[in-house]
């Protein structure tokens, strides 16, 4: 079973309108709502690739309910710790560009957070957990850290996918995938990447640090993935970006899917870009159907393979 956790989730609010006026009364051509946070993105994913999953994480007030109501009516499995706050509103404002404005996110207790760690722990190594997305404000910086240590005693996978400081606190316990953007790898290496050449200079030096594979997305300039076996680059398809949100989430999720079945990281690494493309040109997550459009599309040039 593949788990998936969210520590800060959202309801997303997206608004379309032509142009915002500030200080004045903006009418919303078009709203919808979304269960969001990026561990609960994976798990939608997954679901859609008809991969199951469960989603632990918290939820709380009747915005925690939209959200679990949300997963309920899709079928998919979900354990949240239930708090006394609201979770949190994000709103996505989609003009001819997007702006988005996040909720800080509820106060989780400590008795919450043990509830959620006891949860982990029974986790085994024949299942993969998945830690995404932020920390709400009130949880120390180091709780993804005793999450890790749980999978790297037990030899259980884990894909640490958020950023900062805490992404690097977790390189240590030898995540088994780390799905940086290139920001994100510029502040682990303290480099500036802007191409996929950059990538395969520096990568090495990433790997050295704990984890097992590595999948850096650069947007529209393509994709890497590496290993100490493999090292591999792909060309996104062509199309128009609809939504940013939740692209990198289902990069992760088509990875995962595809690995899982089939031990290929090469095949997982191609049918990961497809997931993500097909997100960013939709407006919710990929569709299994879409997916498979932008599939043959995604070409792959193995740079080195076994240390030849």
């Amino acid at each position: 079973m593949i788990f998936t956790c969210t520590l800060n989730p959202s309801v997303d609010y997206v608004i379309e309108i032509e142009e915002v006026i500030m200080g004045d009364l903006n009418r919303a051509q078009k709203t919808s709502f979304y269960p969001g946070g990026k561990g609960i993105n994976v798990s939608r994913v997954l679901r859609n690739l008809g991969m199951p999953s469960t989603a632990l994480g918290f939820a709380g007030g009747f915005t925690g309910k939209f959200i679990q109501e949300f997963l309920d009516h899709e079928g998919i499995q979900h354990t949240f710790i239930e708090h006394n706050e609201p979770t949190r509103v994000n709103i996505k404002l989609k003009t001819d560009e997007e702006t988005e404005i996040n909720g800080q996110g509820p106060a989780i207790t400590e008795e919450q957070q043990q509830r959620l760690l006891k949860q982990i722990e029974t986790i085994t190594p024949n299942d993969v957990l998945v830690l995404a997305g932020s920390l709400p404000p009130s949880m120390p910086e180091n709780f993804y850290e005793k999450a890790a240590a749980y999978c790297r005693d037990r030899e259980i996978p884990f894909v640490a996918d958020t950023g900062g400081k805490v992404l690097q606190h977790l390189l240590p316990y030898k995540p088994f995938l780390i799905k940086p953007n290139q920001h994100e790898l510029s502040d682990l290496l303290h480099v500036k990447i802007h191409t996929i050449e950059d990538v395969l200079e520096y990568g090495d030096a990433l790997l050295e640090q704990g984890p097992e594979n590595i999948l850096v997305t650069l947007g529209g300039h393509g994709a890497v993935f590496m290993n100490r076996e493999v090292k591999a680059v792909a060309a996104v398809p062509i199309g128009k970006l609809k939504n940013s949100v939740g692209a990198g989430d289902s990069t992760v999720a088509g990875f995962l899917a595809v690995y899982l079945e089939t031990g290929d990281v090469l095949a997982a690494f191609k049918t990961a870009v497809a997931c993500g493309s097909a997100t960013a040109f939709s407006e919710d997550l990929c569709t299994k159907e879409e997916m498979d459009q932008l599939l043959s599309q995604v070409q792959i040039d193995v740079i080195q393979k076994n240390g030849a």
